[in-house]
């Protein structure tokens, strides 16, 4: 027995030193050899920068609505020019051993991550100043194994090629830093509005702050993801010695702020203006896509690739949601503000998208309310983080502000977790007037009591519909309690497509109230995670792309067939769409505002009255629509309404934009699929009559559709043709598209 034990512990020291021992020795002589030694590298040719082609734009029926390009990559930026404050910013926030460092390459750093990769891990990170200058010169950004050797062999030999100054003087003369800013001298004209020599420390450190993560902290969109930031890079310039105590204090004060004119004498902050570009029609819908694309693809492909994009956005559905906006913030408190967001159940495209009252008035800063934000990750390592939040991965859209809390809309997930688990919409369950969170110790923040709202009752039993259509808070508190707890709601929201839903009871407590929606989330997450209801639990994922083509006329993208996932099953959604017409019919929150069709949805007001909702839905579109001031506050005294709930004007402004949207459709039904509107191909059609793109090729003033002679290359005849472009009122006969050149 114990000479079979000594065999198998042989095998178990031969297997563990062949599957781990010698590929991470082989990894480190390898990676070490290619670093160290003498080779006879010869560094490639640099990728070109300056060469850049901007992106075009489209709504879904072929109009032009934005282009997307650099800011200006053409602004002079000499090494003396950029001043030793930003420089320390950078390095101390990015690299501190830059200059003290013999190589281009953090050892540790890429070692770690080579044996990583060799092991079969996830690509991690490790990158210097060196190797992310070598990353936008010569690799580019695949996250790969054999990029990252490539890397950081590269950065070794630029190492030795070049100086630390110069190296430090082409990375920031090159650096993505949001908004379509390349380099330095390109971000302190956009954000700051002037030459880069005149940046200060507070300034540098706002810049430096922007390179890890340029879109998310962009401090025109996230202004306090920015100087959150900011204040890092001050500390981390303290920690190092690059400045002295004074220096950070002062620095420190000077906090960003957003505005269009320099501060009066004896104000301190660090202004960000707003951008000097060409303005959109559709200027949050566009936001969003950029947001959207960038995230997905990256700055550089989406303001330098030369794409041609095709959105969801449906221009009609589009002005009436806009009117539908302005119409109800006419005449009210300027810092009074609205969102509104419309997602196709059967699609998961965005339709429509108001991201608030006006995107170019200086004084918001070009915040897009309907995209929200993500919540602060709990760093405290002793935090239990039960439900994570999706956001906190980078993969959804965030920015514009925090959020809002949805109130009691959040319900329609505790439903959708008790219909899962086989709970009747006609059960019985407790209806207290004041509920009282089980085991709970008070805290100077909680009493651990829940209480109706005003727009609920209780006292005594009710159905777990009857719940629903008066919004019970202290019924519904119970039946999170019985489904599983705050986290079986959170992890049903987040199935449903809520990116910040998460759950933490060190952070959060007991969390009683989270079925009544208090933590922040957007109006996109809301419209799309009713349209899965409104889909019978089939989610497709919220997307303004229909279809990208690259400048090659190769497809990017293609999104015209959907996908879904089946996240809640068939028989839950049809009786989620049962129960929540309730609110909508008479004697429930948001009765008489109902549809002239089949419709349903749910109210939410916070309990301070600081926000309201209404989020509802028929088969063929959902619509979140959210209210609020900029700084928070009581929603009372406003158009003649006293207090403002979520069946009120939310509900209003929901009703009167729904049967906009959808007039001249027929009425769908709940209990079958939900309609999807066809969207033509607009990006594969003849757009240019005969016309390839590349060289600007001039057309002889003839009608339109040809005979052509071009300016160069042979003769091409071009027969006439037309195309049919349709709305919901009118067809009309129209030029391909786009049109030819001029």
């Amino acid at each position: 027995m114990s000479r079979l034990a000594r065999t198998i512990g042989r095998v178990v020291v031969l297997l563990f030193t062949c599957t781990v021992v010698i590929p991470i020795v082989v990894a480190a002589i390898v990676l070490g050899s290619l670093l160290f030694l003498p080779l006879p590298a010869t560094l490639p040719q640099a990728k070109p920068i300056s060469t850049s082609q901007e992106s075009h734009v489209y709504d879904s029926t072929g109009n032009e609505i934005a282009t997307f390009h650099a800011f200006d990559q053409n602004i002079p930026v000499k090494a003396e020019d950029i001043p030793m404050v930003l420089k320390q910013a950078v390095v101390s926030a990015e690299d501190r051993a830059f200059f003290t460092r013999p190589g281009g390459v953090d050892i540790r750093g890429s070692m770690r991550a080579f044996v990583n990769d060799v092991q079969g891990g996830a690509t991690q990170g490790g990158s210097t100043i060196t190797q992310q200058y070598v990353k936008l010169t010569y690799t580019g950004g695949q996250r790969t194994l054999v990029r990252k050797v490539r890397e950081a062999i590269l950065a070794s030999q630029v190492a030795r090629k070049v100086t630390k100054d110069e190296i430090l003087y082409k990375y920031l003369s090159i650096i993505y830093l949001g908004d379509g800013a390349y380099g330095v001298g390109a971000a302190a004209q956009s954000y700051f509005h002037k030459s880069v020599d005149q940046l200060n420390l507070s300034e540098s450190a706002t810049l430096a702050g922007l390179i890890p993560a340029p879109s998310r902290l962009a401090p025109r969109e996230n202004v306090g993801g920015a100087e959150d930031k900011r204040r890092i890079v001050l500390q981390e310039m303290l920690d190092q010695h690059y400045i002295d105590d004074a220096a950070y204090t002062d620095a420190l004060s000077q906090v960003l702020v957003l505005g269009t004119a320099p501060l009066l004498a004896g104000q301190t902050g660090t202004v960000v203006y707003p951008p000097t570009t060409e303005q959109s029609k559709y200027p949050y819908f566009v936001d969003y896509a950029k947001r959207f694309l960038i995230g997905k693809y990256g700055a550089d492909t989406v303001f330098q690739g030369g794409l041609q994009i095709q959105t969801t956005l449906d221009p009609v559905m589009q002005a009436k949601a806009e009117q539908a906006v302005a119409n109800t913030l006419k005449g009210t408190a300027p810092d009074l503000d609205m969102s509104l967001v419309s997602v196709e159940p059967g699609s998961g495209f965005v339709k429509a998208l108001v991201g608030g009252r006006d995107f170019y008035d200086p004084s918001r800063g070009q915040v897009n309310l309907a995209l929200g934000g993500c919540p602060a990750k709990p760093v405290n390592p002793k935090t239990q983080i039960v439900v994570a939040a999706k956001c906190w991965d980078g993969s959804t859209v965030t920015g514009g502000g925090s959020g809002r809390q949805p109130g009691s809309s959040f319900k329609a997930f505790t439903l959708a977790a008790a219909f899962e688990q086989g709970i009747s919409p006609e059960t019985s369950i407790p209806a207290p007037v004041v509920y009282t969170i089980p085991n709970c110790r008070p805290t100077p923040n909680s009493d651990c009591t829940i209480h109706n709202a005003g727009d609920g009752e209780g006292g005594g039993s009710m159905s777990v519909r009857q719940a629903a259509a008066k919004s019970v808070n202290t019924a519904f508190a119970g039946l999170q309690a019985r489904v599983g707890g705050p986290s079986a709601v959170a992890n049903e929201a987040g199935k449903l497509g809520i990116s910040s839903a998460w759950f933490s009871p060190q952070v959060q407590g007991y969390g009683a109230n989270l079925t009544l929606g208090v933590e922040e989330v957007s109006p996109l997450d809301m419209a799309s995670a009713y349209s899965v209801f409104a889909n019978r639990g089939l989610r497709n994922a919220p997307t303004p792309i229909f279809k990208i083509t690259g400048p090659d006329g190769k497809v990017v993208e293609d999104d015209s067939t959907p996908h879904p996932t089946q996240v809640v099953p068939e028989n839950v959604a049809d009786t989620v769409n049962d129960v929540l017409q309730g609110p909508l019919a008479p004697g429930g929150t948001a009765g008489g505002k109902g549809l002239d069709r089949p419709a349903a949805g749910k109210t939410g007001t916070t309990s301070d009255y600081k926000d309201a909702w209404f989020v509802g839905y028929t088969p063929d579109l959902a619509t979140a629509v959210s209210l609020g001031y900029d700084s928070p506050k009581p929603l009372k005294g406003i158009k003649g309404v006293g207090t403002v709930f979520g069946g009120t004007i939310p509900a209003s402004t929901w009703h009167d934009y729904m049967l906009q949207a959808l007039a001249g459709r027929p009425p769908a039904l709940f209990n079958q699929p939900a309609p999807i509107a066809q969207i033509q191909d607009q990006l594969n059609r003849d757009k240019r009559g005969g016309i390839d793109p590349g060289d600007r090729l001039a057309p002889v003033p003839t009608p339109l559709g040809g005979p052509y002679v071009l300016s160069s290359g042979n003769p091409q005849v071009v027969q006439p043709r037309a195309t049919t472009t349709t709305s919901s009122t009118t067809s009309t006969t129209a030029p391909p598209f786009p049109q030819p050149p001029p």
